[in-house]
């Protein structure tokens, strides 16, 4: 075996000071150089970020590969990395600098057609959307694994220049774990990477529908919205022109008349509709006031309910729900199987500032969770 040569080993720290000189030269001649930098050891926190290497981790082609790119994403070796619409290249520090480019296929028209019907009216600003703010059902649709946002295998393209045969080398997955950093801080990138148009996700609400479902009759800055006409002056009566001769008095006379005799046709209308849409807004006011009452003594008679069946005294966080994850080694998937709850809600759990509002059920399976970590 004395024919074989061992390439030499080179620290950490030695890597990144190379790293740096190179990336130095790089910004001299005027390349951006964005690095991925973590915040302590976690590589992702956020919704889309987590959502991103859950999703990747979920697939058997990438979980035995992928956790060899942890170490390297977490020293700092990944120098650079740029998100472009269908495209992801990243420059990461081994033995030398490598090359990575990452061919991302752009969202299918009839896909991004599908999340917008299913999203329709769910997601009422971007804020709510990049922050991951979103509804179980909303979480469902945008993190689906073969019918949302986040690319399937097949839609992967992957290319480094290291001399390692695999093709999902440890510096290729660096980068890959580098996008759900990435993400932590720019969430909008996943939408430019799929070449699809986030703000088409945000719920409007057009000016005739809404008319239309609170009256029957639309009031004058309703028409004039709609049909681009001030009619405060084409309603009212014309102003009257300069005094003619007495002779032509009696076309004067007539002609006021008309517009005197047309003008309570439309008098009706501007009076009865505020009162109209006004007397549908009470009605529903109050069946929203009715179901929020509903709904609260619900609430009390389950709390209740679940203190004479003693249910577990737990009062989870968000914090402490992901630490849990955590100690447990669970995927967001795997969590939540064991929940009994869709994936969507434990993202939307540990995103989640402060104590959490659960079922007793959800109490429940958390304990036993809780104990289980503790056993171990």
């Amino acid at each position: 075996m004395s024919w074989m040569q061992w390439a030499p080993y080179v620290s950490v720290a030695e890597r990144r000071a190379n790293a740096l000189r190179e990336m130095g030269k790089l910004r001299k001649k005027g390349k951006d150089i964005q690095p991925v930098q973590l915040e302590g050891q976690t590589i992702a926190r956020s919704f889309w970020g987590k959502g991103w290497c859950d999703h990747l981790e979920s697939y058997s082609d990438y979980e035995n590969r992928l956790p060899r790119g942890r170490r390297y994403v977490r020293n700092g070796s990944v120098c650079h990395l740029d998100m472009r619409p269908g495209r992801i290249e990243a420059i990461v520090s081994g033995s030398e600098l490598y090359n990575i480019r990452i061919g991302i296929k752009k969202l299918r028209p009839v896909t991004w057609k599908s999340v917008k019907k299913r999203c329709s009216g769910r997601i009422g600003s971007m804020l709510e959307l990049l922050q991951g703010r979103l509804s179980d059902q909303v979480m469902a649709v945008v993190t689906d694994r073969k019918q949302g946002l986040f690319p399937q295998p097949r839609e992967i393209e992957l290319s480094c220049d290291c001399p390692d045969w695999a093709v999902l080398c440890k510096h290729v997955a660096a980068a890959l774990y580098g996008v759900g950093s990435r993400l932590d801080d720019r969430p909008e990138l996943l939408f430019r990477l799929r070449d699809v148009d986030a703000q088409e996700l945000i719920s409007t609400e057009m000016a005739v529908p809404g008319a239309i479902a609170t009256s029957d009759v639309l009031d004058e800055g309703q028409l004039s919205d709609i049909f681009g006409i001030d009619l405060d002056v084409a309603g009212e009566q014309q102003p009257t022109p300069k005094a003619e001769p007495k002779k032509r008095g009696r076309a004067n006379g007539r002609a006021a008349s008309t517009r005197t005799k047309k003008k309570p046709r439309f008098a009706p209308q501007r009076k009865t509709a505020p009162i109209a849409a006004q007397s549908s807004a009470s009605r529903k006011e109050k069946r929203k006031t009715a179901a929020r009452k509903k709904q609260a003594r619900a609430t009390t008679n389950t709390r209740t309910q679940a203190r004479a069946a003693g249910a577990p005294k737990i009062r989870p966080t968000g914090k402490s729900v992901a630490r849990l994850r955590r100690q447990l080694k669970l995927s967001a998937a795997e969590f939540a199987q064991r929940l009994d709850v869709s994936a969507a809600s434990v993202y939307r759990w540990e995103a989640t500032i402060g104590r959490l509002k659960l079922q007793t059920r959800a109490l429940a399976e958390l304990a036993k969770l809780q104990q289980q970590a503790r056993r171990k």
